[in-house]
């Protein structure tokens, strides 16, 4: 983000200094378009997934704007999550997102032994099998913001040191 002291370049979109309230969404929702700005100028983005390309095009978009500008995250749990992540590395603070997400759907679940995000529609306190080392994960309450999911950890670990 830019300084708080650069001057916002007059015009429509997105432009460098941008200070408004830019609303992203995922998937088929609409519910930033429902959101007050306050009169402040708003810039849309619509994706449908949190992938890769589409957090590289919100990390573009925030390192053009300036200190003020709000960030309206909307969608599936997991594509909310990831964006707000990628947006907290750009130097944004909680205090300057909103995320609006979609209850149920899947959500990610970050595996403490190999370091590998598995996706499942499972709910914390049940198990899923780690995409990345094939251990079974029991799902922890645990959310992390830094890094977009839940913590998961070997469900059986005491069966197999015993």
């Amino acid at each position: 983000m830019c300084s708080a002291s650069r001057r916002p370049v007059a015009g429509t979109g997105c432009e460098p200094g941008f200070r408004g309230v830019i609303c992203a969404s995922f998937g088929s929702t609409d519910a930033p378009a429902d959101q007050n700005n306050g009169g402040r100028p708003r810039h849309d983005l619509r994706f449908s997934s949190a992938d890769q390309g589409t957090l590289s095009n919100l990390r573009s978009v925030l390192g053009r704007s300036c200190i003020g500008v709000r960030l309206v995250l909307a969608g599936p749990a997991v594509d909310v999550h990831a964006a707000a992540a990628a947006a907290a590395e750009c130097g944004l603070l909680d205090e300057e997102m909103t995320l609006l997400c979609e209850e149920g759907g899947p959500r990610l679940v970050f595996c403490g032994h190999c370091r590998t995000a598995t996706i499942t529609d499972q709910p914390s306190g049940s198990e899923v099998d780690c995409q990345g080392c094939t251990t079974t994960l029991a799902i922890s309450s645990h959310f992390s913001r830094r890094i977009g999911g839940y913590l998961g950890f070997s469900a059986h670990a005491e069966e197999a040191a015993a």
